[in-house]
């Protein structure tokens, strides 16, 4: 796993590599330009290290370079290695939960679709303010502090990305999602009927994939797709950034695998109110 520190040498070092290489091929930045069909300033920020490059644009670079196989591998090995930041939960700690609403939000508003995967709980773009409250109070030991209060209210304030409508919001929660009580029943019961709420946006799709549904994948961990640049994936221990073509097309698969599966629209919302019903009868 790619700490912080390790992914910044590893994008050190591939820069370093390409502007080698294209040295040793006796290339100046404006004739690689040329040949890799992209701008001089796009090869001169990905050499000086400003810019992470792609894996597809590593792959048109090493094409114009013309190296031979084995080079070409390695090469695409360190992009595919540089194109992957894992975050542990620590860090984000030290910089403030509130930080990472701060960031969730961000990606969302420099995206026209985003698509999120929710095996264990809803989004916070989708909570309530005593659901979230619920979710970021620390209850388990090891894990970091937070200031409570700013964490929930920048993930209220995160919740404004929805309201732009001329982005779409897919949510996909599996059932245990949806019933899984991380709150007093009736907080639940007030989250369940806030998300039926939200469900009715023109931009926001609600999908659950129930208990019944046959799937040829495991729903193991949170994961969000921003449009078809970058993938999040959510741990116990932090997050894993993924921005290498395949990573990214192999999650917007599996995200369309479970939706394929899944309650949307009335359906979805009919079964949101029913459970709701039932943490009703528990605060009976």
């Amino acid at each position: 796993m790619l700490e912080p520190d390790t992914g910044q040498w590893d994008r050190r070092n591939l820069a370093e590599t390409l502007k080698q290489l294209r040295k040793a091929a006796g290339l100046s930045g404006e004739r690689l330009a040329v040949r890799a069909a992209m701008s001089q300033s796009k090869i001169s920020r990905i050499e000086s290290g400003r810019s992470l490059p792609t894996v597809v644009d590593v792959e048109r670079i090493i094409k114009a370079l013309e190296v031979s196989p084995e080079v070409r591998e390695e090469v695409l090995s360190l992009a595919r290695t540089a194109n992957v930041e894992y975050i542990s939960l620590r860090s984000s700690a030290r910089l403030g939960i509130w930080w990472k609403q701060a960031e969730i939000k961000a990606l969302a508003e420099s995206s026209s679709a985003v698509r999120q995967f929710l095996p264990a709980i809803p989004s916070g773009l989708l909570q309530t303010r005593e659901y979230a409250r619920s979710v970021l109070t620390p209850g388990v030991a090891g894990r970091p502090a937070r200031d409570i209060d700013r964490a929930v209210q920048a993930r209220l304030e995160s919740q404004d990305a929805l309201n732009d409508e001329s982005r779409r919001f897919y949510f996909l929660m599996t059932e245990q999602a949806v019933r899984l009580k991380r709150a007093a029943a009736t907080v639940m019961v007030g989250q369940l009927r806030h998300m039926a709420t939200l469900s009715n946006r023109p931009n926001v799709e609600l999908a659950i994939l129930p208990h019944r549904a046959l799937v040829n994948s495991s729903p193991l961990n949170v994961f969000v797709v921003y449009d078809d640049r970058l993938v999040k994936v959510e741990l116990f221990s932090g997050s894993i950034a993924l921005r290498d073509y395949q990573d990214i097309s192999y999650h917007l698969n599996l995200f369309e695998h479970f939706r394929e599966r899944s309650m949307t629209g009335d359906e979805a919302r009919d079964f949101l109110v029913s459970v709701a019903d039932e943490f009703t009868q528990q605060r009976a």
